[in-house]
């Protein structure tokens, strides 16, 4: 039976108090909490640095899976796994080498991983899946969060779980993007295993209802 993992993206998070919101996320549910590195580079948007996941790492036991949209990659994961990070990923554009950014992910001591925006093939694992520990599937383009799911996203997913399961590895199969209460099912029976939220949780009053509720939906695939 597949294991469910929900991940609530801190980017829709009252940064004023993340430490609590980190741990109410967790005490309401959460198995991972997602972490976003925008660098108004690679993507249109700036976020959050290796401070800010050394502020929060105490405040939770769970992993933290820090999704680096940053460009280039190489420099700054060094900086997060020694900032607690314990899965690191990275657009496999944002790389020069890409095999080289997965060894230094795993070098540092981290979890390794690649992902995928909704116009970038899968082509890119087919030497690297001997490094791969998690693919995240992003069902929006990068950038900013709140944004509605894309359908096509699902036959991605489906076609990321074959490649999984042909392999025989244990990796990983997240997707991230306008994942909700009504759609959370469909990712799962398409293959995804993990849960990027952001806006559908810390937008509600009621973190645990919501994280329930997504539960109860994918107890049904």
């Amino acid at each position: 039976m597949t294991t469910f993992r929900i991940a609530p993206s801190i980017l829709s998070a009252d940064f004023a108090r993340l430490g609590e919101e980190v741990r109410n996320v967790v005490t309401a549910g959460a198995d991972i909490i997602h972490f976003d590195v925008m660098d108004n580079h690679y993507v249109p948007n700036l976020t959050i640095g290796p401070l800010v996941c050394q502020a929060i790492r105490p405040h939770v036991q769970v992993p933290i899976d820090v999704h680096l949209m940053v460009k280039p990659v190489d420099r700054i994961i060094p900086d997060f796994a020694k900032a607690g990070a314990n899965i690191i990923t990275f657009h496999p554009e944002a790389s020069e080498h890409i095999d080289r950014s997965l060894q230094l992910i795993r070098d540092n001591g981290c979890k390794a991983g690649l992902v995928f925006n909704p116009g970038t093939p899968l082509h890119y694992l087919d030497h690297v899946m001997d490094k791969i520990d998690m693919i995240l599937i992003m069902s929006v383009n990068p950038g900013f969060g709140g944004q509605s799911f894309i359908p096509e996203a699902l036959k991605k997913i489906a076609l990321a779980r074959r490649k999984i399961d042909e392999s025989g590895r244990d990796i990983l199969l997240e997707v991230d993007g306008g994942i909700k209460i009504d759609n959370i099912a469909a990712a799962a029976k398409a293959g995804a295993d993990t849960f990027v939220a952001g806006s559908a949780i810390f937008g509600q009053p009621d973190y645990k209802a919501v994280i329930d509720a997504m539960r109860t939906q994918l107890a049904t695939v």
